[in-house]
Order: C-alpha cells, then structure tokens, then sequence
C-alpha cells in the first residue's frame, strides 16, 4: 500500500498517496482546478497548460497533471497571480475559437465555455475576421461530427484511439496555428467504442450525430441507471425530458463513472439502445387478442392462477431480482415450477476483451444468486407438462411458438413481440428504464436502479402485478 503524505491546498490540509498526480488529488477532492488536456483514463499529457498552480518554494507555476504529490506541499490554486497566468493561458485558447455558443450543441457542458464566463473576458483583442478557420461539420464515421474550429487540441480523442482502443484512426493534422485533429485517408472513426470521443470532448468540437440539434442540455434531468445491454452492466446517465402534452422521452444514454465496473466508457451498441424505449411499446391490455382494462387481466390471471394444476413460470434474465423474488414466492404459493431458460441472450460474436460480454442480459447472475434453474433438459421436461405458461418477459418462445401450442398462456411484455399473438392474457409492463430494481453483474457486483421517467401512462412493474395477484390470492380460496 503507498504511503500517504500530508499537504496543504488553499490553506487546507489534504492527505494523499506519495507520488501520485496531484491533479488527481484536487479532482477527487473535489477542488476546482481548470484542465482540457488531462483526464483519469487517458493520463497526463501537459499540453494545455489550464491546470497551473502555484507551489511554495518553486520559482513559477507548475500544471498539476504532472506534479507527483510529496510530504508537506503548500499548493495555491487561487489567487490574483496564479488566476492571471491561467487567464492569459485562457486567452490563447480563444483566439481562434469560433463564435458558435448560440448553436453549438455543447452549449451547457462546455468547459471552454464554463472557465471564459469564470474569467470574465467579455471583449476580444482579435477581430473576428481575422481568426483562422478550418472545416466544419466533418463526418469522421460512427455517429460522431467534427467541427475543427472549435477544437482546442487537448488530443483526448487522439489519446483515447491509441490507448483505449489501439484503433489510431485519429491524429493531429498540419502545424503551428493550423494544426487540427483529423483522421488519415481512407481511415474512418470505426470502432466499437467511438462515441466515447464525444464524452471526452471538453468542448463542442466533437458532437453526437444522434443527439445533434435534438434538445438544449439544460432542459433534460438525469438519473443514474445501469446498462441492460449486457451483462457488464455499464454505469450509465439517462437524460430525459418531459415537454408539455408529450411523455417523457430518453434523449441519450452517457457512461457514469465507476471504477470497478466499466471505468469511464461505454460501448456504442450500448449508448444507443435508449432508442430501443420507445420503439415498438405494448401499452394495451389483451384478452384473447381483444383489448380491456388493466384491472381484468389481473382478474383473468388469478382465476387461471388457481385453476390451473401444472404452471410454469418463464422467467426473464433482464428482470430485477425484486420481481425474481416476488415471483419465487407466488410460484411457492401455487406449488408452480420455474425456469430461467434464455439462451437466446448467447451472442458470441458480441463480446470482446475490453467491455462488452457475449451474454447480452443484465441480470443473469441472479438467477444463480435465488437458485433459478437455466438447464435445457429440465426447461423441455417442464414445458411439455405444463398446462399454464406465464411468461415474464422472457422472449424465448418468438422463434419457438410450437411449445405453446394446447397451452393456456399469460404473457408480461413491456414491448411487442410474437409471443403475444399466442397469448391467452397480455399484460403490458414496465420497461428496464421505467421501473427500479436491483441487478447483478457478470462479476456479481449488485447494483441499484432507481428510475424517474415520469409518464403519462405509467406501466406496472412484475413486481406490482405479481403483488395485486398475490394480495387477491390472500383474500381468496386456492
């Protein structure tokens, strides 16, 4: 373990490890310290300069992604001197950087945009016609436009393509004040983790060609969630908006940082599957192909619930392990049998070594954790027996309709799907991002979800609906 020092930073005491980055330090300290270039995943750099700070004993400032922390340091990160050496840095920065706040889709999250309103530049000593321009509006590949103007070189995205993903498709291109990022001939932005440019971006010259043009960053709200593209389970931020006489709509998916799961990334696959949301919703009731209220398929349920002596119960590995519980004691109840079999969530071509898992549900080390059962042979033993299928889900039986036939079958969907045409009871549910749980990664780490889309039809969870059954069996006679 490393030795922890002492130093004092605007005054204030501070503990860290002997060595580490002191930039680091201010980061997770959570003091404010200006910086483009530097960043946690991608390491120091040392070519913006933002990050200068003032170190007593040293004879000039010095950038804090390149300090190594030592016993005792008195570091000054404000004051008249230090500030006016960040604010000249600041200047350069701005010399060539294009008007575009009113239309840049940064506008809201941009760090250049942040330190100039901190710094108070408010008149320019270069005119506009004088700066030097460069291509707008490139299309570098995999959803992500370049604006080389309003590139202030930290080369993140540069640094990102070599260590990250070893792709190299980005350079820096030409010299002095013509310098730009660009990628080399016949080599387009392609790779399964492009669009992480755009994150690390620290300002609007690299932009989402899904989310460009679509909202105003400081109209969305925000949650944290996890991805249910795989079983990795990413951190990720959801940001919704709810406009008047609309529902509320996920606008994009950003990775949320967490060191232990994901780091700082995502995979594109998975920052686009918010559109999966919204697409294709079952949203009405179905007895027998016809539509009803919410309130009679519950009915409907309970009464084959309790007349029905062979049931078995298809459970989802995307559902969270509140409703696998719930659903354990309602199958206890009933004497019913369950089963968690889902191979069709197996895409071996999908993984690979850095994040992404071939197993493409988020929650399928729960079935481990509450003893649900995935074996082939017992699933076929116990579906050809059973009189009564309830699917929770699981979309398995789309490709396999033959199992179903001469079966009475209730199904909970929060999408359309085939398995609902064979559906005696179709009840709609909620979606992943529409309802809170708990699920459990590939590595069985636990992570919680709670959701706060607010819609105008707001669908029930498994969990809610195995309640309502559960409390009319409570009532009733089995």
């Amino acid at each position: 373990m490393s030795e922890l020092v002492k130093l004092s930073v605007n005054g204030e005491e501070k503990e860290a490890q002997k060595g580490s980055l002191l930039i680091d330090t201010l980061l997770d300290e959570n003091i404010h310290i200006p910086h483009f270039c530097y960043h946690q995943a991608l390491g120091k750099d040392g070519n913006c300069r933002m990050c200068m700070v003032e170190i007593e004993g040293q004879k000039r400032p010095q950038i804090a992604c390149d300090t190594p922390i030592k016993e005792g340091m008195i570091v000054r990160t404000q004051g008249e001197n230090i500030e006016k050496v960040r604010r000249d840095i600041l200047e350069m920065e701005l010399i060539n950087h294009p008007i575009d706040c009113p239309t840049c889709d940064q506008a809201g999250e941009c760090k250049l945009q942040d330190y100039y309103m901190e710094s108070g530049f408010y008149e320019s000593r270069v005119e506009v016609g004088d700066k030097v321009t460069a291509r707008k509006r490139e299309d570098l590949g995999s959803n992500v436009m370049l604006d080389q103007e309003r590139c202030v070189l930290c080369t993140r995205c540069v640094r990102f393509c070599s260590d990250i993903t070893g792709t190299n498709e980005l350079g820096v291109i030409n010299r002095a004040d013509h310098s730009v990022i660009g990628t080399f001939p016949g080599r387009p932005l392609d790779n399964p983790y492009a669009m992480n440019v755009v994150d690390l971006c620290p300002v609007g010259a690299l932009t989402s060609k899904d989310f460009r043009f679509q909202q105003r960053v400081w109209f969305l709200e925000s949650f944290d969630a996890i991805c249910n593209g795989c079983s990795r389970g990413c951190n990720i931020r959801v940001d919704h908006r709810k406009e008047k006489y609309k529902d509320d709509q996920i606008f994009r998916f950003k990775p949320r940082v967490n060191k232990a799961v994901n780091g700082w990334f995502m995979c594109d696959e998975g920052r686009l599957s918010y559109k999966n949301e919204s697409e294709n919703r079952f949203t009405t009731p179905k007895i027998g192909q016809e539509e009803v209220v919410f309130s009679n398929t519950i009915t409907n349920t309970y009464k084959l619930l309790t007349d029905e002596k062979d049931i078995l119960f298809v459970l989802d590995p995307n559902l969270s392990c509140e409703e696998m519980q719930n659903t354990q004691k309602l199958a206890k109840v009933l004497n019913a049998n369950m089963t968690g079999y889902s191979p069709q969530y197996i895409d071996e071509t999908f993984g690979d070594d850095y994040l992404k898992k071939n197993d493409r549900s988020a929650n399928r080390s729960a079935f481990k954790e509450f003893g649900i059962s995935e074996d082939e042979k017992e699933f076929k033993s116990l579906i050809e027996k059973a009189s009564l299928v309830v699917i929770l889900g699981n979309n398995y039986f789309d490709n396999n309709l033959d199992l179903l036939e001469n079966k009475m079958v209730v199904s909970c969907f929060s999408h359309s799907c085939e398995t609902l045409t064979k559906s005696n009871i179709a009840i709609p549910t909620a979606s992943f991002y529409e309802k809170s749980g708990t699920y459990i990664n590939f590595e069985g780490t636990k992570q919680k979800v709670i959701s706060k889309l607010k819609k105008d039809r707001p669908m029930e969870s498994i969990t809610s609906i195995i309640e309502h059954i559960q409390t009319m069996i409570e009532k009733g006679t089995l």
